[in-house]
């Protein structure tokens, strides 16, 4: 598996497999996963190669975390690298109070309180160490300090405004302690990712979504800012929650939704191009985003080994330079993509 190594803006050093492991299918997203089922694909994670693997409390209200406390017990730490996330603090409460009821299942019943202050974070990351089993931790991100979690830009803009007048604090004083190497955002808007780049001295950002073979408008203004920076991307949600895996068929999801018609049609016409490339479109939606120098590692998840090696194939398969010119002079890619 390809590694990158990442010198972050504060010097720490970090080693990213190009494809890393998003491990919320272990909190048991959507359906519920058995032990023997997490560690059946935790085993071809491993086996595949992958060595960078993101968590975080809400996946499965600290199932996922577990999980992973369970498998990487006895491996070498310095095999790995980790990221989880803060921002969310998980309360005990009755079964029918719980978050996520529908999305999750089988999991705990916690509810979750949003706090982006110093204290809340550091209550964040030590329960984080608990369910891990660690005592250091690669990377903290900022979880979810965006529009799409909160609904507004005027909460969204509260929490922002805490986390960086408070929480801030709390994560540069663990990166000055070395029990994490680095710190940023993972977030569903590469706009509040700039907002925060330009007041803070963050080193990477986790991007849910936006930047894709479908959507490249980050590169208006934020994409060049990391490159001047020297700030990482890791990417999530590189098939737009499944329509750049699946295609334009009926029910495809994009954005946790099914896909409107103009989705529907400009991916069917990147489609085409593909296929005159023989080309399999998720092989495209995979890979197009790695070209970019920022970019340090994509994470999809997967809930079977199946998956797993479909990922690494995907990855793999070498594709034709002609593919994203034909893209790009059909309009279906911005011209300032880098590929």
């Amino acid at each position: 598996m390809k590694r990158k190594i990442f010198k972050a803006p504060s010097g720490a050093s970090i080693s990213f497999t190009q494809l890393g492991f998003g491990s919320a299918p272990l909190g048991n997203l959507y359906k519920a996963m058995s032990e023997a089922q997490a560690t059946d694909v935790l085993d071809a994670m491993w086996k595949g190669g992958l060595r960078y693997l993101d968590t975080s409390p809400q996946y499965g209200l600290g199932l996922s975390e577990t999980r992973l406390n369970h498998f990487l017990r006895g491996k070498k730490r310095s095999d790995y690298v980790i990221s989880t996330k803060v921002g969310r603090l998980l309360k005990p409460c009755k079964p029918a109070e719980r978050i996520a009821i529908g999305k999750f299942f089988d999991v705990p019943s916690r509810r979750e309180v949003f706090d982006y202050s110093y204290d809340g974070i550091m209550r964040s990351f030590e329960a984080s160490l608990e369910r891990l089993g660690l005592d250091i931790i690669d990377i903290l991100f900022v979880h979810d300090v965006d529009v799409f979690t909160h609904g507004s830009t005027e909460v969204r803009d509260m929490y922002v405004s805490m986390l960086m007048t408070s929480g801030y604090k709390a994560l540069a004083k663990l990166r000055d302690e070395k029990v994490i190497k680095a710190f940023g955002a993972g977030v569903n808007e590469w706009q509040v990712c700039e907002t925060l780049a330009k007041a803070g001295d963050f080193d990477l950002f986790l991007l849910a979504g936006r930047y894709t073979l479908l959507e490249q408008e980050a590169l208006n203004s934020f994409l060049p800012l990391c490159e001047q920076r020297g700030i990482g991307i890791v990417l999530g949600g590189v098939y737009n929650s499944g329509i750049l895996a699946s295609g334009a068929v009926k029910g495809a999801m994009y954005n946790y939704n099914p896909a409107p018609k103009h989705i529907l049609h400009r991916v069917a016409a990147i489609e085409v191009i593909c296929k005159k490339h023989k080309v399999k479109l998720a092989e495209a939606a995979l890979q197009f985003p790695l070209s970019h120098p920022c970019v340090v590692s994509v994470i999809p998840g997967a809930t079977s080994p199946q998956q797993v090696f479909f990922n690494l194939k995907t990855v793999s398969k070498k594709l034709p330079k002609a593919l994203w010119k034909d893209l790009k002079a059909a309009g279906l890619m911005d011209e300032r993509a880098k590929v």
